[in-house]
């Protein structure tokens, strides 16, 4: 079975950051892509960010040159750098992996998401 949990939300003012992390456990034979979404209030869900296998990027326009994803394999998680934030990055942040296990081949999972308010 694979959990996946998300970390470092909050409220932060305009122009602060944060640092969010999602962690994938279990019997996990591999990850290949990895991501971050978020959902704000009235809004469909949207893409932030996806980080290939071989570590390849894409961004949301609305966030390019704000925000950055990484991740470290070795610890199965994913990160999301924020700078500058902007009251519209007001949203549920939610991540998802691609990930391989012996019991149930390629699927994806997500994590249960986590909120980010940015506020004065």
């Amino acid at each position: 079975q694979v959990q996946v949990v998300e970390s470092g939300g909050g409220l932060v003012q305009p122009g602060g950051s944060l640092r969010l992390s999602c962690a994938a456990s279990g019997t996990i034979l591999s990850i290949s892509a990895m991501g971050w979404y978020r959902q704000a209030p009235g809004k469909q869900r949207e893409l932030v960010a996806t980080i290939s296998g071989e570590g390849n990027t894409n961004y949301a326009d609305s966030v390019k040159g704000r925000f950055t994803i990484s991740r470290d394999n070795a610890k199965n998680t994913v990160y999301l750098e924020m700078n500058s934030l902007k009251p519209e990055d007001t949203a549920i942040y939610s991540c998802g992996f691609t990930i391989t296990t012996w019991a149930r081949g390629v699927r994806d999972y997500w994590g249960q998401g986590i909120q980010v308010t940015v506020s004065s």
